[in-house]
């Protein structure tokens, strides 16, 4: 007992003094004595005065450089919006940047070898099989259909119903119900039924949003020495974390067992194809939880801001509603797809959204080797943020420079779920729009968000429903 007591004496005693060695080195590291304007309105937490969202303050600074990027010296950070910047990155010298290891440790416990917390071969690999999944004409016209019944079957009754009662409803929980349906029943051919008109409690779905939440927090400690004790302890934040990625393991395991058991080497959906090549069983719930990190998270954040600033922006609202009537005519049922793509007002609108509000706010990438950036930075992590130029010319839509608007990422790793996730967001959009009169409960609400790997607006967007006229 006597050596037991003193190996662990000496094992604590060495990780404590390790712990404080390393977060020594960190400290000088991130030059925490910086004086300039940046680095102490960052450390008062000033910036909260004038700002609602961290992201809103860096877009301000952003805008004010010259250079299209700014430093962040007590984080040892470089925040850019320069899209020669974000193309070197992004492409020219894509191999030079990584995730990298510190974002990797981060996420590593709740998307593990996940194709978004990873680089190299198993991002390749990944990469490759979901490519031939999304890539043709008779899956994306399959998740068209997906998209268009779960609309018809479960969202217009939802909102039907409560239409009738002037029921106040959160539309966010609504499309973070409809989104994770659908990705589930595209990605895995499952179905979750979170959107019954009953709005059930989805187990999976709350762990998922405490994992996401928790693990994002980790970003905002002091120093990962922080995080990193308190998972060792078991204690705090890490100690609920650990809880919920245990629940989402479990639920994303049972998701797996439940294909295997229906059989999965005739199916086309992606985890059939997964299936066929991966008996790492651990390697197999990684990949469905960074697949349902994508098809619900992005989705639904997407359409909340939207409606919200649809709710500040009334003339936008009338402008699709007469699109609509010149596109469809007197035809009362769901678009299709080919009249969904001549609406160019709506498309507009949608990526306006999306630039005002992206989903996923920052893009993390760590130099691997030395680099100077086209604009003369030097540095080691590297952020990008979306800055691009209005859409319409002629009232034609014209994409942007896609390093200009990185919302669905550039160059190598570009989303490739991209063409879904619009059509998805312009399919529900439209429906509510032709449908309904919806109202923000709080006009003057402006969307704070939360902590979390997407946007997610605190308290949620309350609304009253109203049934139009036909």
């Amino acid at each position: 007992m006597d050596f037991v007591a003193a190996f662990s004496f000496l094992f604590f005693g060495f990780t404590i003094v390790f712990s404080l060695f390393s977060f020594l080195i960190y400290v000088l590291r991130l030059k925490p004595w910086c004086n300039c304007d940046v680095c102490k309105t960052y450390l008062s937490s000033s910036w909260t005065k004038d700002f609602d969202n961290l992201c809103d303050w860096h877009t301000h600074l952003l805008r004010k450089s010259k250079t299209g990027t700014i430093h962040v010296h007590v984080l040892g950070n470089i925040i850019t919006a320069n899209p020669e910047n974000v193309e070197h990155m992004l492409k020219t010298k894509f191999e030079n940047y990584p995730k990298g290891k510190p974002f990797s440790a981060l996420l590593g416990d709740f998307l593990g070898r996940g194709i978004f917390n990873v680089d190299g071969d198993s991002w390749k690999f990944q990469r490759k099989m979901a490519s031939l999944e999304l890539g043709s004409v008779s899956i994306r016209m399959h998740a068209f259909d997906l998209i268009m019944s779960e609309i018809r079957s479960r969202l217009l009754p939802l909102l039907s119903s409560v239409a009738d009662k002037q029921e106040v409803l959160d539309l966010q929980d609504v499309f973070r119900r409809f989104s994770f349906d659908n990705i589930c029943k595209f990605s895995f051919g499952l179905d979750p039924g979170c959107l019954k008109l009953s709005l059930p409690a989805c187990k999976i779905a709350a762990a998922f949003d405490t994992a996401s939440k928790l693990s994002a927090e980790r970003a905002l400690a002091p120093s990962p020495i922080v995080w990193k004790i308190k998972r060792l302890l078991s204690i705090g934040s890490e100690k609920e974390l650990k809880q919920a990625i245990k629940k989402v393991n479990e639920l994303a395991e049972g998701m797996i067992n439940q294909r295997r058991q229906a059989g999965f080497s005739k199916n086309n959906d992606l985890l059939s194809r997964f299936m066929t090549y991966i008996t790492d069983e651990k390697y197999l719930r990684d990949i469905v939880i960074s697949f349902l990190l994508a098809g619900r998270d992005t989705v639904a954040s997407g359409l909340t801001s939207f409606f919200w600033l649809l709710s500040q922006r009334p003339e936008v609202e009338s402008a699709i509603r007469a699109e609509t009537e010149k596109v469809m005519g007197s035809n009362q049922d769901l678009p299709s797809f080919q009249e969904m793509r001549e609406m160019h007002c709506l498309n507009a609108a949608v990526h306006e959204s999306l630039r005002l509000y992206p989903p996923v706010q920052f893009d993390s990438k760590f130099s691997q080797d030395d680099d100077i950036l086209p604009d003369g930075t030097f540095g080691d992590q590297i952020v990008s943020n979306s800055k691009p130029e209005r859409w319409l010319k002629n009232g034609v839509f014209v994409p942007a420079n896609p390093f200009k608007y990185t919302v669905f990422h550039a160059g190598v790793r570009i989303c490739l779920g991209k063409e879904m996730a619009l059509v998805e967001m312009k399919a529900v959009a439209l429906a509510i729009i032709r449908g309904f009169n919806t109202r923000v409960v709080d006009p003057n609400q402006v969307p704070r968000f939360s902590p979390g790997l997407t946007a997610t607006v605190r308290g949620g967007l309350p609304v009253v429903i109203q049934e139009r006229e036909a």
